[in-house]
């Protein structure tokens, strides 16, 4: 199988990644661009270096710019972390021509089953993780998940409490939580229930008496 036939899969690999996955199920655009040409760079690369004769040197040298500038750019979620490795390993599956085909091609469907499946929005859908900030001071764990509960409306697996500040009365704290159906007959369209502005990995502060805002 020609080196064109990798390419080839390597970039329909990569536009059922971006477009077919990512971007529908995440809306970043700006990661677009970033998933792509790491893709496209890292093939190039591993092409040039498995038909070359260049030196184990030369390819270590230039995967550490290209982390290098991962390192410098804006902070990624751990969703995107895994499309941005997938992008790198695709990539890497289509710049060496002389591994099997097979399994290369074999390979490269896994990475895309992975992540269609791991990153589904129906697995595990109403799971949240979110760090909250209380405007009351509480040191008690099992009173944080009881406020939490009623204002989330949720059932809560675990509260990690970060930060007590006891000079402006708050609480940064970590939660996990699965959301309960409904809230005072509201739901969302996926039937979620709906509170104020709460965001996944967003902040949210209960007023004094702990009632949702």
């Amino acid at each position: 199988m020609s080196a064109f036939t990798f390419i080839a899969a390597d970039v329909v690999a990569i536009v059922i990644l971006v477009f077919g996955l990512y971007f529908p199920r995440h809306r970043r655009r700006d990661m677009l661009v970033a998933f792509l040409s790491i893709n496209v760079g890292v093939m190039g690369v591993t092409y040039a270096m498995s038909t070359s004769d260049l030196s184990l040197g030369f390819g270590l040298g230039i995967f550490a710019v290209l982390s290098i500038i991962r390192l410098r750019s804006t902070e990624m979620g751990h969703e995107e972390i895994a499309y941005y490795f997938t992008a790198i390993a695709l990539g890497l599956l289509g710049g060496f021509p002389s591994v099997t085909p097979w399994v290369s091609l074999t390979l490269m469907a896994v990475l895309i089953a992975v992540i269609a499946i791991g990153d589904h929005p129906k697995l595990f859908g109403r799971t949240r993780q979110q760090i909250m900030v209380l405007d009351q001071a509480i040191t008690d764990e099992d009173m944080a998940r009881d406020l939490l509960a009623a204002m989330l409306n949720a059932t809560i697996h675990r509260v990690d409490i970060r930060k007590v500040d006891l000079v402006s009365d708050t609480t940064l704290c970590d939660v996990r939580f699965t959301r309960l159906p409904a809230i005072d007959g509201r739901t969302t369209e996926s039937g979620d229930a709906r509170i104020g502005d709460v965001t996944d990995g967003g902040t949210y502060a209960a007023p004094m008496s702990g009632g949702a805002r």
